[in-house]
């Protein structure tokens, strides 16, 4: 699937309404700026790659599985309760 002239045009012209005229220059400031950020940071990824071992997760990451948390049961004596307020 290629993207032609005719597609182009209404790219520009919904980006035009979405954000108005006076919004288009900031925006495509900040699309540059974070392009040159991320062309950076990929390139500044490969030289200060941290060893396999200090990657570890701390016991705060760690989540327990949705099979360990009980599930919460309601007996008839407490919907009686309920209805009765």
């Amino acid at each position: 699937m290629d993207i032609g002239p005719p597609e182009l045009i209404l790219i520009l012209v919904v980006v035009l309404v979405l954000f108005g005229g006076a919004q288009l220059p900031k925006l495509a400031k900040n699309l540059g700026k974070a392009q040159r950020e991320f062309k950076s940071a990929m390139q500044q990824g490969g030289e200060d790659e941290p060893p396999a071992a200090a990657t570890t997760a701390t016991p705060d990451a760690v989540v327990a599985p949705d099979s360990a948390v009980a599930p919460q049961t309601t007996t008839a004596q407490d919907e009686s309760t309920t209805q009765k307020s």
